[in-house]
């Protein structure tokens, strides 16, 4: 027994004399380890770390609201009215039409000028937001101005379709040699209407719309009519129509251009403006009418492009109807 006690002894003693020599030689390591940090840390302080690109770490940079939901300023100046009716600060935005948007336009019934207008204005009415003031204080899209409302619609089918194929094309000649050309229904070729310097020059920076002293008439305050302007005349010429009652077609031509905010015309009211204007006499009416007459804006009825050096031309329309704007017509570029 005491051999055997004798032998785990030394066993022990020799575990332990090998456990001295491992530590021994750890801290040799970790002396080496020691040194090298403190050569590294001798370089560092000499030349620094270089040059890191931080860009590649800590969160990604916030992208703008806009961008991120695809709204885009509209340049004011492509529209006919040049935004000169909106206030000064008027800031306008569009975006593409979603899918359900362009499923309700599909329902269009082009026969039906109501319904038509109905779903121009749905699309226009989704697809734009209209702000001043830095976008603190929102407009309707019924303060965009009837005439400007073509380069809006047109304006967001290019962002809703911006693939070539989606294009629309119609058919044009060139002024001199008559060489028949496409001509791309777009903004660009869209050839605005130009307002009679008469009227212009009574146009008020400050009040935003036409200002006219007249011998017949007095002062006329006058301008190109909104779209919520138009929706409420055509309301009132639907009911009309629906109560089997006459209307002064004289009368709704001038009223557009004699009201400057939808928000404050209604049914009661076109019909008191109406029995006003029964109250004219023959110069006053005449001074309106021409005057409305020469301040219409809008876009010529031609599309005007360049090609080979010379001017060519093309009737301006929408071939496939007027659904084409946002419903492709042409199956070609899709169909395999």
């Amino acid at each position: 027994m005491s051999e055997e006690l004798n032998k785990m002894d030394q066993e022990r003693e020799a575990a332990a004399a090998k456990a001295l020599d491992a530590k021994d030689q750890n801290n040799s390591g970790n002396t080496d380890t020691s040194d090298k940090a403190d050569a590294m840390a001798a370089a560092v302080d000499k030349s620094g770390l270089g040059r890191v690109n931080m860009d590649n770490f800590g969160p990604e940079i916030a992208r703008p609201a806009d961008e991120v939901l695809g709204w885009h300023v509209l340049d004011l100046e492509d529209l006919p009215s040049r935004g000169k009716f909106y206030p000064a600060d008027t800031v306008i935005k569009i975006r593409s039409a979603k899918a359900a948007e362009i499923r309700h336009f599909s329902t269009m019934d082009e026969s039906n000028y109501i319904d038509m207008e109905e779903k121009l204005n749905s699309i226009v009415e989704s697809c734009s937001q209209m702000s001043t003031g830095n976008g603190k204080s929102r407009m309707s899209y019924k303060d965009v101005l009837e005439e400007d409302r073509i380069i809006l619609l047109l304006s967001i089918r290019d962002l809703s379709f911006p693939e070539p194929e989606n294009k629309l094309m119609l058919k044009g000649k060139t002024e001199k040699t008559k060489k028949t050309v496409d001509i791309e229904l777009s903004v660009k070729n869209l050839i605005p209407s130009v307002i009679d310097e008469q009227v212009e020059k009574y146009y008020s920076t400050k009040e935003r719309t036409y200002v006219i002293k007249t011998k017949s008439a007095g002062t006329l305050r006058m301008k190109p009519p909104t779209i919520g302007i138009m929706q409420e005349i055509t309301a009132y010429l639907k009911d009309r129509q629906e109560k089997d009652q006459e209307f002064d077609k004289a009368f709704i031509q001038v009223l557009p251009y004699m009201q400057s905010d939808w928000r404050t015309l209604n049914l009661q009211k076109i019909f008191t403006m109406e029995m006003e204007y029964k109250g004219w006499n023959e110069k006053k009416f005449m001074v309106v009418y021409r005057l409305a007459e020469r301040m219409k804006i809008g876009v010529q009825t031609e599309l005007e492009t360049t090609f080979d050096g010379e001017m060519a031309k093309a009737p301006l329309d929408f071939p496939g109807g007027i659904k084409s704007l946002f419903i492709i017509s042409d199956l070609a570029g899709e169909l395999l």
